[in-house]
């Protein structure tokens, strides 16, 4: 395909976005993750804003993602100093002057890529079709190239408003090179320097001036949706699984291990409820082990774990139990997450490898046998609609509180039939117990003495048995009354 066919088919796309009928067969719910402000907080059950969407577009390594981090004051965006490190279009909140809105950090757009950089293109090439803005970042020491001569004819005669940033103008000596870039036809360029933050000011009024107050298409959600995690080792499948169930290409897909590098988050409509869902970076090691680009990734891939409720980890199920499998699982049960586990490529495995899988659940996978199993192929879509169910069933049990008495008279009963084990020739009374917290459940159980790992084990399993704690990690702590002196 020709430059010029490219160019007339990205504008085609442009007019046909435009045009949608708001008949609820299209939508760019997708498009907009910054309509919530924590809306899923708890206790937040109230209806959301929705605010305007800002696309951060240019070639490779123009320094995109170093000017969104300045645009949202923090640095969120993975940064290295090699092109190519941004693939997904990976949404930020953004807040100037109390107004709100929507940062999108795209890949490097060029016009003729293929392959793994072609789908990367295609990514920008959304974002600049389907945001209420767009923000053109051009390095001002290079000048305008072939690239940038391209995507200006395709802004030029699209309908959005086009902000154009002149990156790297570090002093007054490099202001000359910022007012050359008025040839491209897309307005004043304003001079900015995103590392040192020149300039920075003046483009975010700019910015503002050009969003509107609302994104021009939205459909409203009431209430926020709950958060989703999907975790797992590289090329496993996890934006694979995003994309076929948001039914767009959310998320950049390519046989090469690491593609994701920032989390990729999208609003996902399973059954009658809306999900968001986070696509995270493959975990290759233990984070204080990563370096580079991959140290920067795992500590996003935390954090994304961290703001969810709720973790999908994909195992590859035609492939043997990795050590690194089951450090995802552990990283998540620390974290105090409800656990769904999907073994993925299930359309690849045989009944002889479904068979070795099993013996692998049960013998690696011991301690989570509280954790729902689910069988899927992210590329045919086998098996993803029990994931809905499974989700809600997780979370449930992570959001349970058994009432005190209640709790109290079970105990008495289990502890009744089961007495805690002699340590110490001496037998440990339970004298009370308590839920103290939910999300993950946490049972404090006060003592005369200390309780054996086993007996608290133990405590744990019938709880998760009688409560019906499924998908969620319960927690048993034991307090033990300290011994009173006698007063002289």
């Amino acid at each position: 395909m020709s430059e010029i066919d490219r160019e007339e088919e990205i504008l085609s796309l442009s007019q046909d976005v435009d045009a949608a009928p708001d008949d609820g067969t299209w939508s760019q719910e997708s498009e907009f993750t910054g309509w919530e402000e924590d809306g899923d907080a708890p206790g937040d059950d109230g209806p959301t804003l929705p605010v305007p969407t800002l696309a951060v577009v240019g070639r490779p390594n123009v320094g995109k993602s170093t000017l969104v981090n300045r645009i949202i004051g923090r640095r969120a965006a993975v940064v290295q100093d090699i092109p190519g490190v941004t693939r997904d279009r990976v949404s930020y909140e953004a807040l100037w002057r109390g107004r709100k809105f929507t940062v999108v950090d795209t890949g490097g757009w060029q016009p003729d890529a293929d392959g793994l950089q072609g789908a990367v293109a295609a990514q920008a090439q959304r974002a600049m079709l389907t945001t209420d803005a767009v923000l053109v970042v051009v390095d001002a020491s290079v000048g305008a190239t072939a690239t940038e001569e391209a995507m200006a004819r395709v802004l030029r005669r699209s309908r959005r408003p086009v902000i154009l940033a002149a990156n790297k103008v570090d002093d007054e000596r490099a202001m000359a090179d910022a007012a050359a870039l008025w040839s491209l036809g897309l307005g004043e360029p304003y001079p900015v320097s995103a590392l040192h933050g020149r300039g920075s000011g003046d483009l975010l009024d700019a910015v503002l001036d050009a969003l509107p107050e609302a994104p021009s298409e939205f459909v409203g959600v009431a209430g926020g949706p709950r958060r989703v995690a999907l975790l797992g080792k590289p090329n496993v499948g996890k934006s694979s699984l995003l994309n076929k169930l948001s039914g767009d290409s959310r998320s950049v897909v390519d046989e090469v291990a690491g593609t994701t590098v920032d989390p990729v988050d999208s609003l996902v409509q399973l059954g009658d409820q809306t999900w968001r869902f986070v696509d995270t970076a493959g975990l290759r090691r233990r984070v204080n082990q990563a370096r580079g680009m991959e140290f920067y990734a795992s500590l996003r891939t935390q954090t994304a774990l961290e703001a969810a409720e709720v973790a999908i980890v994909l195992i590859d199920s035609s492939e043997p139990l990795s050590e690194q499998d089951q450090r995802v699982i552990s990283m998540v049960i620390d974290s105090g997450r409800a656990l769904v586990i999907a073994m993925n490529k299930a359309d690849l495995v045989d009944a002889d490898r479904r068979a070795e899988v099993e013996r692998e659940l049960q013998h690696d996978l011991v301690r989570v046998t509280w954790a729902e199993r689910i069988n899927i192929s992210a590329r045919t879509g086998r098996g993803v609609h029990r994931l809905a169910p499974a989700l809600a069933t997780a979370l449930d049990s992570w959001d349970r509180r058994i009432p005190t008495g209640r709790l109290n008279s079970w105990l008495g009963e289990l502890i009744a039939a089961t007495p805690p084990p002699v340590r110490g020739g001496k037998q440990p009374r339970v004298l009370f117990t308590t839920q103290a917290a939910n999300r993950p459940p946490t049972f404090v159980l006060f003592t005369t003495g200390f309780l054996e790992a086993g007996y608290r084990r133990f405590i744990e399993r019938r709880l998760r048995e009688d409560f019906a704690f499924v998908g969620s990690p319960v927690r048993v702590n034991v307090r033990v009354r300290e011994k009173r002196g006698r007063k002289s």
